[in-house]
This record gives structure tokens, C-alpha cells and sequence, in this order.
């Protein structure tokens, strides 16, 4: 039986939004499942940044399947859109791709060496192999199929019916000038400029091209697949529509009510969808939420179609720290899959859960993911103390699993620096890793590596992929005797100090309290003097001594924590490279 997690109630901006769901999923649909949404286009690799498109619903969703509700979170993949342009840094994949730019996504060629049957298919099964290990339950839905099976048959005709009234909505926005767009205070990477760049269905053609009059449906071309068509006519009574296509001069007529290659232009396809569907949560990212832009022309549209606008709220901007080093990326942003290469899925769902969705934030690919992990590792030590605020513990709550029961966990969580440090230092080889780490509390060792998995294996990923090679940590071979030659009385006798006690300290703890307590105690201070017993010159001291281990052992100024690095070279090493 899985563990039905309770409801976090009011304590956070998920529990709010489930309360005012719950209210008009009620109020337009009693006594049916409430229906929220996402809508992710596989034209790419889908970004961390389209990940919040389905975060947000999905954590709304789950709130209100913990206080007993059904509810569907469907995905709509729109794999029906057009391919716009080839991204750049794609395996398999070349200039030659450009041939297809026009078609639908699912009739565009997978990159070479995929398993898939074409590029949507490709990029669509990352992100839901993503999905499933973050917890996130949804319902997915393939606009290829919709379309191409005619369940949409009678909203095309209603829209070419009404294209009147379609295109005078529209018509209030065409000459609207774009507000202009905030000066950012520091620049964007290409990175992020993409990521902010969203999928582009935004501002796609309305409709409104061709010179026959407004048409709010666009077929696909019957010769080159390409969407380059203008409809040159229609006729209500018998739905005979004729088009021409302007990349390759083919030209036919067809009967809409039996014609099955085209689709509704977006900023009438998003509308007549949360109609069909009945959606009453979805939200949008800022390149749909501007005045003039799908969501708002779409509230008018909706109408059209007997159906109401959702509440959506707009999701701001996830950033990203450390992608100038990011080796996977190759000039792209990083993925779900990326992220989950590096953190567990609790710390990838707690960054999306603690954060109103207008509230932009940055997950971290560079040093930063460490002070993460310590945040996240003192939040789930309040928890557990039942010493956390309560937004805190709802967020905390959100992340540790869903109402399905709590996701898959590592038994023995050691501190993520921790474990990138001794992964760094190993250099891969596992036996050595489970003895430093088992050294780190000698009164609770670690049976095996296992225990410490999976967050074991994501700071190993991180260290292997993230950390440039001129930053890595490579353990001295020899002594540097040139060094140890020309140290004065005072630097020996830091040294002679830290070896008399190693043996008696080998601990993480132990160890914390000997190198920071030596330059006190050479200083004439105790050991366990406090900062506020030290004069100020102790800090200077205890760097000195520091930097001397560190070139001892690392050959560097700096280093991992010493601590750590003192248990991965191990105590006869640290003798010989301290000159004992």
C-alpha cells in the first residue's frame, strides 16, 4: 500500500492555488476530476527552464490528490508544431537538418544513432524518463495524434465558422506595439537567452498572412509536408478549402470535414484546447503572458469554443549557474536529465517547490550545488527536530515525495562536498572511497558504498563532468623536500603538532577540531578557545597553516576541505608528505 501523504494545507503559494483549483474545478465541473496542464513542445532538448511549465501544475495537482481529490495533469506534447529552426550542438545532427524546417516535429528525422522514429519521439523520451524519476504523474497527450485522427474535426470547423469573430479579437492586438522589454542588470549568457527565448509558438503567424482573408487554420503542404501553405478559399457549406504552397508550388483542394494534415493556428489551438479538455490550471511562461500574447488573446478566444480561461499564473525565468564548464551542454542549456545526472530528484523538485512560480531562481552546475546540499541537509535535519517553518516543512514535504508515497531515497545522506571531495581524490576507485568514508564516523562506518548511494553517484557525476580538470585534486606522488627544507621553526612546529594528533583525531569531526585548533594553540590558546577568546590574528594564522597543507599534500593554495582531503590520502601518506 503506498503511503498517502498528508496535505501541507495553507502553509505555502502550492496549498493557496490548490484551494482557489479545487474552488472553480467546482464550480465550472462538479463532482468531476479537476483538470490541470502543461504543454511542452519537443522541438529540442527540453530545457530546466520548460521544466517549471510542469513542475508548477504538478505540485498543485499533487496537493489536491492529498486532500482526497481526483485529479488529471496532462501534458500536451505539441508535437504537431512546426520545426523552426535546427539548435545547435546536437548530436547527429547537421546543417542538412534545415531541409525539414516547415514540417511537423513528428515527421522531422530523429538525430542520427536515435532509437526513436523521429525528432519529436527523440526528445520527448528524455524528458519523460526525467519525469518519472522526479515523481511527477501525468496523462500525456500527442497533438500529432489528436489532429492526425480528427478528434479536433468539429473545433476546426467551428473555428472556420467563426473566423470572423476569431480574427477581430486578434484584430485589437496586431497594431499594439510590444511593451518594451526591462534592461537587464547584468548580461545573459547564450544559454539563457535561449532558455528565456521560450518555444517560439508565440509569435508564430496568427493567421493573417494570406490575401484571400483571415484563416485560423494552416494545412500542412500534400507534396513537401512544409506548413509554407496560404488557403486561398473556403466554403462554409460544403468545408472545400484550397491552398497553395508557397516552398514547392503544390496546390489542391480538399473537404475539411474529412482532411486530416493541418492544425489551428497557436493563439486559437491553446484556447480551443483548455475548452476541449476542460482545463482549469495552466499556467504560462513570460513569453505567453505578455498583453497581447496567447494567454491574454487566448481568454478571449476560449469563448468562442463554450470554455473559460484557466487560472494561470506566469512562471518567471530559471537561470542557471556554471554553464560556462558544462561539458554536456555543447552551447545548450541544460535538461531535467542533466540536472538529475547531478542531484537527487528531492533537491531538483525542493528548487521548484520553494519558489512562488514569479519568483526566478538558478540551479546550480558549479560550486553553488554544494551550498545547496548544505541547505538542503539542514532543512532536513529541522524537519526532523520539527524545528522548520512551516512554508519550510511544506516545501521540504513537497520535495521528499508525492501522494503516492516518498520517492527512493539515499539510506545514509553524508554531506554532498563530502562525498565530491572523496570522489574527486579517488579518482573512481570504489574500495578507497568506502575506506575514507568509513572513516569519517568510525563509531557508525559504513557497510558499503551502496548505503551512500544515490547521492554518491551524483557527486561523483558532478566532479567527473563539472569541475575543470585545472581545478581537480591531485595528491602529491612524492614529498616536495624543496618545500619542507625551507620551512622556519614556527611552520615545523604547526606540522609536528597536526602529526602527534592525527592518529588520536582520525575523524571528520576529529579532524575539523585539530587543523583549525593547532595555530591556537601554537598562539598559546586552547584548542577549544571559541572566536570570541582569539584575538583576530588567529584567522590569519590558521590560513597560513592551511595553505602550508595544501601545497604539502595538493601542491596548491586550496584545495577540499582538509579534513576530508587529510582521510582520502590516509594517515601513512599524510606522514609522508608532512615529512614524519
Amino acid at each position: 500500500m503506498p503511503i498517502v501523504a498528508l496535505s501541507t494545507e495553507t502553509t505555502d503559494w502550492v496549498s493557496r492555488f490548490a484551494d482557489e483549483v479545487i474552488e472553480e474545478s467546482e464550480r465550472r465541473a462538479p463532482g468531476k476530476p479537476v483538470v490541470v496542464a502543461s504543454g511542452l513542445s519537443p522541438s529540442g532538448p527540453i530545457h530546466l527552464g520548460n521544466l517549471r511549465e510542469v513542475m508548477t501544475p504538478h505540485l498543485v495537482a499533487d496537493e489536491i490528490r492529498r486532500r482526497g481529490h481526483q485529479v488529471r495533469h496532462l501534458i500536451s506534447w505539441d508535437d504537431y508544431d512546426r520545426f523552426r529552426k535546427v539548435p545547435q550542438g546536437i548530436d547527429g545532427v547537421d546543417g542538412s537538418w534545415a531541409e525539414h524546417i516547415g514540417k511537423p516535429l513528428t515527421s522531422v528525422p530523429a538525430p542520427l544513432g536515435s532509437a526513436y522514429p523521429n525528432w519529436a519521439e527523440h526528445f520527448k523520451a528524455a524528458m519523460v524518463g526525467s519525469l518519472a524519476e522526479l515523481g511527477v504523474e501525468f496523462d500525456g497527450i500527442s497533438q500529432t495524434a489528436q489532429y492526425t485522427s480528427g478528434v479536433y474535426r468539429e473545433q476546426i470547423l467551428h473555428a472556420m465558422r467563426h473566423r470572423g469573430d476569431i480574427d477581430a479579437i486578434l484584430d485589437q492586438y496586431r497594431t499594439k506595439k510590444a511593451p518594451a522589454k526591462k534592461q537587464q542588470q547584468k548580461p545573459l549568457d547564450e544559454a539563457e537567452l535561449e532558455a528565456a527565448e521560450g518555444s517560439g509558438a508565440a509569435g508564430e503567424d496568427d493567421g493573417s498572412s494570406g490575401s484571400a482573408g483571415y484563416f485560423p487554420y494552416k494545412p500542412y503542404c500534400g507534396n513537401c509536408e512544409k506548413d509554407l501553405t496560404t488557403v486561398t478559399s473556403y466554403v462554409d457549406d460544403t468545408t472545400e478549402l484550397s491552398y497553395t504552397c508557397t516552398a514547392c508550388g503544390f496546390a489542391e483542394t480538399v473537404r475539411l470535414n474529412e482532411f486530416n494534415r493541418g492544425k489551428l493556428v497557436w493563439k486559437v489551438d491553446w484556447p480551443m484546447r483548455w475548452a476541449y479538455e476542460g482545463v482549469v490550471f495552466e499556467p504560462s511562461g513570460v513569453d505567453h503572458s505578455s498583453p497581447g500574447s496567447s494567454f491574454q488573446v487566448g481568454g478571449q478566444i476560449v469563448g468562442i469554443f463554450g470554455g473559460k480561461q484557466p487560472i494561470g499564473p506566469m512562471y518567471a525565468f530559471v537561470g542557471i549557474s556554471g554553464m560556462a564548464k558544462m561539458s554536456s551542454s555543447k552551447g545548450g542549456v541544460p535538461t531535467a536529465a542533466d540536472a538529475l545526472k547531478i542531484m537527487e530528484p528531492q533537491l531538483l523538485r525542493w528548487l521548484y517547490a520553494r519558489r512562488r512560480p514569479n519568483q526566478s531562481f538558478k540551479i546550480a552546475f558549479d560550486q553553488e550545488i554544494q551550498r545547496l546540499y548544505d541547505e538542503w541537509d539542514k532543512l532536513d535535519a529541522k524537519v526532523a527536530e520539527g524545528t522548520a517553518l512551516p512554508a519550510d516543512a511544506a516545501a521540504h514535504s513537497r520535495a521528499v515525495g508525492t501522494a503516492a508515497g516518498e520517492l527512493p531515497r539515499t539510506a545514509r545522506p553524508l554531506p554532498y562536498r563530502t562525498l565530491a571531495s572523496v570522489a574527486d581524490i579517488t579518482a573512481g576507485h570504489e574500495d578507497q572511497a568506502l575506506r575514507i568514508l568509513s572513516e569519517l564516523d568510525p563509531e557508525h562506518p559504513l557497510g558499503s558504498l551502496g548505503e551512500a548511494r544515490p547521492r554518491y553517484d551524483r557527486a561523483e557525476a558532478w566532479i567527473n563532468t563539472h569541475v575543470p580538470a585545472d581545478q581537480r585534486t591531485i595528491v602529491r606522488g612524492e614529498p616536495d623536500a624543496e618545500l619542507l627544507k625551507s620551512l622556519d621553526e614556527a611552520s615545523r612546529q604547526s606540522l609536528r603538532l597536526l602529526l602527534d594528533g592525527l592518529a588520536s583525531h582520525w575523524s571528520l569531526d576529529g579532524l575539523s577540531h585539530l587543523v583549525y585548533g593547532v595555530p591556537k594553540v601554537q598562539a598559546g590558546f586552547s584548542a577549544d578557545a571559541g572566536p570570541k577568546e582569539l584575538p583576530p590574528e588567529i584567522k590569519t594564522a590558521q590560513r597560513t597553516f592551511f595553505a602550508l597543507l595544501y601545497h604539502l599534500l595538493v601542491g596548491r593554495d586550496t584545495g577540499p576541505r582538509l579534513p576530508t582531503l587529510l582521510l582520502a590520502v590516509g594517515q601513512n601518506r599524510v606522514r609522508t608528505l608532512l615529512g614524519d
